[in-house]
């Protein structure tokens, strides 16, 4: 019997079926490597603390009673009326500041007693009077060995009339 000749039918089709291949092969190929390459990428930019988020400490506060004060002014005796609400770095500073509140209370009520009307009515006049109670509540209280460490003074009530 006669060896018969593929037609061109066939060698067509065998042609295209083979480069089919390649470029799937090729394919599968390129989107295996880029992947494990991102996957090496970003395992090796990984840190430990990534995988587990360390958990924020809650905030400490230490509220104070309001205070009323009368203050400075060029025409008229005008009156202050402060809510105020420490917030502090560790449970120390507030033991610390409870154990010695009168002390703290002394402090803010004579800075308070010092300041004019129309400043402490602006912004920036407001920001220089929780600068001022910051530095003044975080000196040594004797005979505590260390100062208590006031992160922020917050206003919770300001009245001025």
């Amino acid at each position: 019997m006669p060896q018969s000749t593929p037609s061109k039918r066939t060698k067509t089709l065998r042609s295209l079926l083979t480069a089919a291949l390649i470029a799937a092969g090729s394919t599968a190929a390129t989107m295996y490597f880029y992947d494990a390459l991102a996957i090496r990428k970003a395992s090796a930019g990984e840190s430990p603390r990534k995988s587990a988020p360390a958990a924020m400490p809650s905030p400490i506060f230490v509220e104070l009673d309001p205070f009323t004060v009368t203050l400075n002014s060029e025409y008229k005796r005008r009156i202050l009326y402060v809510g105020i609400t420490l917030r502090v770095a560790d449970d120390d500073s507030a033991r610390t500041l409870t154990r010695y509140m009168p002390e703290v209370r002394d402090r803010i009520l004579s800075l308070l007693a010092q300041q004019n009307a129309d400043t402490v009515q602006t912004a920036d006049g407001r920001q220089h009077l929780v600068q001022q109670l910051r530095s003044e509540i975080s000196q040594p209280y004797v005979p505590e060995p260390t100062s208590p460490r006031v992160n922020d003074v917050l206003f919770t009530a300001f009245v001025v009339q």
